[in-house]
Parts: structure tokens; C-alpha cells; sequence
């Protein structure tokens, strides 16, 4: 039985990530400073987000409310397993994503390298602040400010082009969350009466049994489209279009807080919010799966067709953001455990294949498939790990997909909804079909007269090393998932 544990302690990787831009500002005119704090403060984020495990491995739920606007209004915090997923991917992930930024802002000499590092600092501390947020109203809060942090990181180029893709991102993430977020808040707190999450048990939900139904399935339908970062059909072009970014917001954008913070705020909406039961019982699931499911396959035909390879990864974000949307609302214990799972298993894999892409660009300045034939002898380490991540997209063991794709699978199966399993095997299918030739070329094919592939080395350690590790921790993790199972099965006990 879950019990309510009054504790201040996840406030630390809050106020360390809300210190962190402030302190780069500062230092703005010593770049060897301001780089070692950016890594200083992500190393102590993730370690005091680890040292909330304990307490909520026993069970407990930390909870922690800062201010009450209104009743039933708050500033309110709460760990639990769900939220230890999330904020443990996106700690741990930022200390790479700071040596892979230093080397790539520096090997190409990028300008406003103070705003970039301090923005990152600051979507990292709006991720966080979602993973944590212990009601709907702090999570709107939180949602928005990942918004605000990374606009300017889109349009960092400051072309035309970057100009236009940060205001497209803007309009559609701000627009969908006033439009639509905004009003199914208002409607949640008016029918039952809090918008506290329910962490006790995810089967029951907040919403009173004599809540109209068509209240609730039209705060359903608000919340689906007001979540605009989870890159569900047809609210996703604002992903491609921010593709703009240098290759490190990039993968800010599609592996560690963006798009994740889209699918887990979906995940809490359908598990503590509506709940299990009302989902079931107002046929919630199945629809929503079945837009997921179509998103899945449609965005990977049009990767399929992408020349650009940071376009392709970013078409392959959408369709793997849909797998967690899947499993959370297919509702079967063993779905839900493969779609929250993906969360961990899919940013390990997608940072690496972007980290691969930018090293690739700033070793050989080239950003097309059909240009990349026989740079992968060149790059033998940066292609290698591209392959290893590849696995994953795939869903080949030992990769960390394979288990989450199992686990999806055995849920559908669960429910007897065999026609999602087909959707999965045919989505493993279309990810070989548009990643395995990136290799293929790479190593095999013989290089493009027009390239001069000669001059062509491996990109900074800086990128290299972290793009290494988190490639083996895409292996690691689908060879022993164990502790993020562990989180995640708390949502039961």
C-alpha cells in the first residue's frame, strides 16, 4: 500500500536547474567556467534525483506543496515511480548532452554559446519541474516554460529559415496548450473539484461517477489536443519544421525533455486523471490507440522518403512517440510498463543516432543519406554506434526496443487487440527498412566523387564519448531493465 511521505527533498535538482542559467549568464565571458558548471550542475542533478529512489522503491509518494493559489489550486510536487522515470532519463542524459555540446558549439564556432547552454539549463529545469509536478496545474506550468526555453534554441541560427521554424514551433505548442489544454484544465477543476493528480491508485481517477460522460470524453479530446509536444497526427509538424536547431537541441527536442515531456503528461492524464476504470468504461482506449497506431505507421512511410538525415531521425521520433501513447492507453499492466519503459528505452537510442548526425556534420559538414557512401570507414566509431542505436529502433535483442516492443505486444495481446501487434511488427519493419541503409552506406558503398572523403576523420572525444555511451546504455538497458521496472511497477503496489 502506497503512503504519503511529506518531503521538501525534490525541490534540490529543482532549485540546481533553476540556478544553473543564472550562473552561465555570469560567467558568460569565461567560457572554460561556464562550460564546468553547466557539467558540475548536471552531475548533481542527476545525484539528487537518485537519491529519491529509496523512499519511493518502499512504496512512498514524496509530496511537496509550495503555495495554494485558489482551493484546489496549487503549486504542488509528488515523486513517484513515474516521475523517477522521467527525471532520472533527463538528468542522467544532460551531463552527456553538456560534453557533446561543448565539443560541437565549439568545433564550429558557434555564436551565442552563453544563451544556448543557459536556455538548455533551463528546459532541462522545466523538465524536471513536469516530472515532479504533483497536480494538472503545475504540470501546465512546467509544460509551458520547456516551451519558452527551447524557442530560442530553435531559432539559435537566427537565418530566415530558423526564424521561421522557432515561430511555427511556438504558434503550435503555445497555440494548442491555450486553445485546448488550457479549457480542459478549467473544465477538470469544475467537475471534480481538484486538479491533484490521483498517485494512489491509477484504476480510479479524479473525475466523481456523476460527471457527464460528455464531460469528460470533451476534457479528453482537450487534453489529447492541447498536448501538442507528443507529436501526434496531425499536431506534429511543428517537430520536423524544428529541425532548423543545431543537431544538440535536436536531440534536446526528441530524446530528452520536449517531446518526452509530451507522451508522460499524456501518460498522467490517462493513468491518474481519468483512470483506468473510466477509460474502459467510456471506450477511451481503443480510439486513442488507433491515432496512435496511425501515426506510427504514416509517420514512417514519410521517413521512408526523407533524404535528410536529421528529417528522417525526426519522422522516426514521431512514430516512436506513439508507441508509449499506445501502451499507456491499451490500459493492460504489461502495455503500460512497455509504453512508460519506451520513455527510457527511446531517448537512450534517439540521442545517439542525433549525436551521430551532428558528429557526422561537423567531421564531414554533410547532412544527406544519399551523401554519407563510404564515410563510415572514416567514422568507423560514430557509424558503429549509429548501428547499435539502430537495433533499438528496430526492436532487435539485446537492444533496449526489443523489451519494450515485448511488453507492448504481450499487452496487446492481453486485451486481445492482435491488430496493434501487427501495427508494431510492421513499424520494426519500416525502422530497418529507413535506418539499416545508413549503415550499409556508410561502410560499404563506395564514396561519392563529389566528396572529398580523404580529410574526413572522427569528430572532437567531446562528441564521440558521449555518443559511445549512451550507444552501450541502449545495449545495457535491454539487458538488464530490471530498475526502471521496478519505478514503474510501483504504480501497482
Amino acid at each position: 500500500m502506497k503512503e504519503f511521505i511529506l518531503s521538501s527533498q525534490m525541490i534540490i535538482p529543482l532549485i540546481l536547474t533553476g540556478i544553473a542559467p543564472i550562473l552561465i549568464v555570469l560567467l558568460r565571458k569565461e567560457p572554460n567556467k561556464k562550460e564546468a558548471v553547466s557539467f558540475a550542475v548536471a552531475i548533481l542533478t542527476f545525484i539528487s534525483v537518485i537519491s529519491l529512489v529509496p523512499p519511493v522503491l518502499k512504496n512512498k509518494v514524496l509530496i511537496y506543496k509550495l503555495s495554494e493559489l485558489l482551493p484546489g489550486i496549487s503549486f504542488k510536487f509528488a515523486v513517484d515511480g513515474m516521475s523517477l522515470l522521467f527525471a532520472i532519463v533527463s538528468s542522467f542524459l544532460w551531463i552527456f548532452a553538456t560534453s557533446y555540446n561543448i565539443g560541437y558549439m565549439r568545433s564550429l564556432k558557434e555564436h551565442a554559446q552563453t544563451r544556448f547552454f543557459a536556455c538548455f539549463a533551463f528546459a532541462i529545469f522545466g523538465a524536471l519541474g513536469l516530472a515532479f509536478s504533483g497536480n494538472i496545474f503545475t504540470m501546465y506550468f512546467f509544460y509551458e516554460i520547456i516551451t519558452i526555453a527551447t524557442f530560442p534554441l530553435v531559432g539559435h541560427e537566427q537565418t530566415e529559415t530558423a526564424l521561421e521554424g522557432a515561430k511555427k514551433y511556438l504558434i503550435y505548442l503555445m497555440g494548442t496548450s491555450k486553445l485546448f489544454l488550457l479549457p480542459a484544465m478549467i473544465l477538470t477543476y469544475v467537475y471534480a473539484g481538484t486538479l491533484d493528480f490521483n498517485l494512489m491508485d491509477i484504476t480510479k481517477g479524479i473525475f466523481p461517477t456523476t460527471t457527464p460522460h460528455w464531460v469528460v470524453i470533451l476534457t479528453y479530446a482537450l487534453y489529447i489536443a492541447g498536448i501538442a509536444k507528443a507529436a501526434i497526427m496531425p499536431l506534429h509538424n511543428w517537430l520536423p519544421s524544428a529541425m532548423v536547431a543545431p543537431t544538440p537541441v535536436s536531440a534536446l527536442l526528441h530524446a530528452v525533455a520536449v517531446v518526452k515531456a509530451g507522451v508522460f503528461s499524456i501518460a498522467r492524464i490517462v493513468l491518474c486523471v481519468m483512470g483506468v476504470d473510466l477509460m474502459r468504461r467510456l471506450h477511451l482506449d481503443i480510439p486513442t490507440a488507433y491515432l496512435a497506431s496511425f501515426t506510427i505507421i504514416f509517420a514512417s512511410i514519410i521517413a521512408l522518403t526523407k533524404d535528410d538525415l536529421k528529417a528522417r531521425i525526426a519522422y522516426s521520433t514521431i512514430s516512436q512517440l506513439s508507441y508509449i501513447i499506445l501502451g499507456v492507453v491499451l490500459l493492460a499492466p504489461a502495455a503500460i510498463q512497455g509504453g512508460l519503459f519506451h520513455i527510457a528505452a527511446h531517448a537512450f537510442s534517439k540521442i545517439t543516432l542525433f549525436f551521430a548526425a551532428g558528429a557526422i556534420y561537423v567531421a564531414a559538414h554533410l547532412k544527406k543519406v544519399s551523401q554519407i557512401s563510404g564515410v563510415g570507414r572514416k567514422m568507423p566509431i560514430t557509424f558503429g554506434m549509429f548501428g547499435l542505436a539502430t537495433l533499438s529502433m528496430i526492436g532487435l535483442p539485446p537492444a533496449v526496443g526489443f523489451v519494450s516492443k515485448w511488453y507492448l505486444i504481450e499487452g496487446a495481446l492481453n486485451v486481445h487487440q492482435t491488430i496493434f501487434m501487427v501495427v508494431l511488427l510492421i513499424s520494426a519493419l519500416f525502422n530497418a527498412a529507413y535506418f539499416v541503409p545508413i549503415v550499409y552506406k556508410g561502410f560499404f558503398e563506395k564514396p561519392k566523387p563529389d566528396i572529398d572523403i580523404d580529410h574526413i576523420k572522427e569528430a572532437p572525444l567531446t562528441m564521440v564519448i558521449p555518443l559511445s555511451v549512451t550507444a552501450i546504455f541502449s545495449l545495457l538497458l535491454g539487458i538488464y531493465p530490471y530498475f526502471f521496472f521496478h519505478l514503474i511497477q510501483t504504480l501497482w503496489r
